[in-house]
């Protein structure tokens, strides 16, 4: 090769580098002029920017602004992206229609991995979205075991890599039972991490000895030490205070990290869950007994445990056709006792502390999953302007919206027709 060829091929070579890393870089993007909810200690920014790029937020109020491009907000108020929780979003798409059910499985157990469902296509996703939500902790219906299976996180952006992280959490149901005593399923999960606990004492001690080859473990032995360890977290539906009580205990005795979901109880030994250090995932809208194990269901019980001093997050567990609504639940906190604060952050920041994701917050470094109002969040009338998931500008529009537009088309065929 000449000296001329190989010139001209650095040269294209360089050129095309040039061009590729351009392309890698994301468009730089500067909100300002906004009301922005940090849901950190810097609390309320007025008049703040916000700078995000390579889908982190990069800056908060810099001394000069430039950016790709530049949103005026006008005031509006910028939060993060409210996260949702124990909800089957992604696993249903008609819950009347068995072939689109994937959120129960009769023969759940330990092991039970409910993200091998998950669809990001289904339609409730783009609907979540107008609620203001960019994040999801989905769990299974569960199955006949006292063992639902484990939890996984999703970004709402409805893309096909939209699972962040599977397996990140152990569910547990427990309570009142149509057949047999509530005691059989409290006495399960008591033996089966006891037991758990003597097996890593007892291999521990053969290895050091050296008379026991290694015991090859199982994938429930592997999640059940992960969960002794620490490394994941037993979350808990329960209700009743007794019941709560076991788990406080069991939580002190192992170590564990301990979750607790619905806890209508949870209001009479609040005092317990703050020592302990355990938080509470309560829907914020339960205000009537289901059954005997829920006869505390309040209205007034997220803002009574937030002021005892236990961490809530606020959440509509179960369904995920309601889950749009999440920021009215946390609105009728804010009604009956809750401070607005801590109802932003029980659908923010807590919820991203509870299960140990990186966002929530409106924070140097954290993701640009941000969402900007027409007004007040908690507010009926209020709507979604723009939202980022990492960073990324998200499309509100849902099946609904297209349907109301395909139906609203006047046409020459009577109001009964649609072409």
């Amino acid at each position: 090769m000449t000296l001329f060829n190989k010139s001209a091929l650095a040269l294209s070579l360089s050129i095309s580098l040039a061009f590729s890393c351009g392309a890698a870089q994301a468009e730089s993007v500067a909100i300002i002029h906004a009301t922005v909810h940090t849901v950190t200690d810097q609390g309320v920014l007025k008049d703040a920017t916000v700078v995000i790029e390579d889908g982190k937020i990069v800056a908060i109020n810099p001394t000069s602004t430039t950016a790709d491009t530049i949103i005026d907000a006008k005031g509006a108020i910028l939060t993060p992206g409210l996260i949702a929780s124990m909800n089957d979003l992604g696993l249903v798409e008609i819950g009347a229609v068995g072939s689109s059910l994937d959120t129960y499985e009769k023969k759940a157990d330990i092991i039970f991995d409910p993200s091998l469902a998950y669809n990001p296509k289904v339609t409730t996703v783009a609907f979540a979205r107008k609620g203001g939500i960019t994040r999801n902790v989905v769990s299974s219906g569960g199955g006949d075991d006292i063992f639902s299976g484990q939890i996984f996180t999703v970004n709402l952006s409805g893309n096909w890599n939209s699972i962040l992280a599977a397996n990140t959490g152990l569910v547990v149901s427990l309570g009142a039972t149509e057949e047999g005593s509530r005691a059989s399923g409290m006495q399960q999960l008591i033996h089966k991490l006891e037991d758990a606990k003597k097996a890593q004492a007892k291999k521990s001690k053969a290895k050091a000895s050296t008379k026991e080859d290694d015991v090859e473990l199982t994938r429930e032995d592997d999640i059940i030490n992960a969960v002794l360890a620490g490394e994941k977290p037993l979350i808990v539906e329960v209700d009743r205070a007794s019941d709560i009580l076991h788990l406080i205990k069991l939580k002190q005795n192992l170590d564990l990290e301990l979750i607790l979901v619905n806890a209508a109880d949870a209001v009479l030994i609040a005092d317990k869950l703050a020592q302990a250090n355990i938080p509470v995932v309560i829907d914020s809208m339960r205000n009537l007994p289901e059954n005997f194990d829920s006869l505390h269901n309040s209205l007034e019980n997220a803002g009574k445990l937030v002021k005892a001093g236990v961490k809530v997050a606020i959440a509509l567990p179960g369904d995920s056709h309601g889950i749009y609504a999440l920021r009215f639940s946390a609105g009728n906190a804010v009604a009956n006792g809750m401070s607005y604060d801590d109802a932003l952050a029980a659908v923010t920041a807590n919820v991203a502390d509870i299960f140990h994701l990186e966002t929530g917050r409106i924070a140097v470094g954290k993701p640009a999953d941000l969402v900007l109002w027409s007004g007040d969040p908690f507010e009926f009338s209020s709507k979604v302007q723009k939202m980022w998931i990492a960073g990324e500008e998200q499309s509100t529009d849902s099946r609904q919206d297209k349907l109301r537009d395909r139906y609203l088309q006047k046409t020459a065929m009577p109001e009964a027709y649609s072409r």
